[in-house]
């Protein structure tokens, strides 16, 4: 399974890596997402439920490259998700309509292909509403 470099915790449950900044720089504990990739961030795994913070329905494709998703453009949301205590990350919100997107709501981490067509797709981070993830997985 492809997935896009360092957003993931790898070999583990579904998790988001960030980092946190180490002691020795002038921001020492904050935590950042994605983890940077250098040596004066420690890595830390990421809550999975947060807040819906702001959103936005991307409607037209984004310039390629370094767009790389499929030919047919589907419009898709794009939130900020407040993890609460760690940090505000930016990913795509499924599972919903775009009429019921509201600013607030509880969400739940799990991911989404790229390109849903593909042999071997690259998933991306996502959040759905929890309450959604929470019936699915008792099904």
């Amino acid at each position: 399974m492809a997935q896009a470099a360092a957003l993931f915790m790898p070999d583990a449950p579904l998790r988001l890596m960030g980092g946190r900044a180490r002691a020795e720089r002038p921001d020492a504990g904050r935590i950042v997402f994605p983890h940077p990739g250098t040596s004066d961030f420690d890595t830390v795994a990421l809550g999975t439920q947060g807040t819906l913070w702001s959103y936005t329905i991307q409607r037209f494709p984004p310039k390629a490259p370094p767009y790389a998703g499929p030919a047919a453009f589907k419009p898709w949301a794009l939130g900020y998700v407040d993890l609460p205590g760690e940090v505000i990350v930016q990913a795509r919100l499924v599972g919903m309509a775009f009429d019921a997107i509201r600013i607030g709501m509880p969400l739940q981490l799990t991911r989404v292909a790229l390109d849903d067509s593909a042999d071997d797709p690259l998933w991306l981070p996502a959040f759905a509403p929890a309450e959604a993830l929470v019936a699915e997985r008792a099904a």
